[in-house]
């Protein structure tokens, strides 16, 4: 089974995130989920972007990427939205990285200053009207054109942290549907 590592998304390292690690480690696979935040968990997305604004974005792609320093770097990354800055960075330019999956946004591949790496297998979802995601698209699709084995799961709805089922925006068939791809995934790499 593989190695996993999940970053939170901007509320947080929450029950909901838990608890999609939980459901990975139940298919066989070793899940690290590193806080970011130190613990902080916001009760609204505004909130959780004002200490990501003060904190810096660099900052806090910095912290996943020290976070996974110590962990065996033949992993899998996966990002919930704010998550996707530190896993996206470290399955283009971290060694040994077996895959990505990225969970509510997409970073265009040239801000890492690398282009994706043709042994790295990647996979995006999102909701198709996410208003988040509208400005992620873009690098979604030129990522999935660009690269050997990608693939962009769009589910229908404009809610943004869908897969969180400790938030209000949840959306169980669709959370379902995407734990089961990203199963499916680590299962076949």
């Amino acid at each position: 089974m593989a190695e996993v590592v999940v970053f939170h998304h901007v509320q947080g390292l929450t029950p909901g995130v838990a608890a999609f690690a939980g459901e990975l480690r139940v298919a066989g696979h070793t899940v690290h989920t590193p806080d970011l935040f130190d613990g902080r968990i916001f009760g609204s997305f505004e909130e959780g972007l004002g200490y990501v604004e003060q904190t810096g974005f660099g900052e806090l792609t910095e912290r996943g990427v020290r976070a996974a320093e110590p962990l065996p770097r033949d992993a899998f990354y996966v990002g919930f939205s704010l998550g996707v800055l530190p896993a996206q960075k470290l399955a283009q330019t971290r060694t040994g990285a077996r895959g990505a999956l990225l969970i509510h946004a997409c970073i265009p591949v040239s801000e890492f200053g690398a282009a994706w790496p043709d042994r790295v297998p990647v996979q995006v979802h999102a909701k198709e009207n996410d208003p988040f995601f509208a400005e992620d698209i873009g690098a979604a699709r030129v990522l999935v054109s660009d690269c050997t084995d990608a693939e962009m799961f769009l589910y229908p709805g404009d809610q943004h942290l869908f897969a969180d089922n400790s938030l209000p925006s949840h959306d169980p068939d669709a959370a379902k549907l995407l734990t089961q791809r990203a199963v499916e995934f680590l299962d076949s790499r």
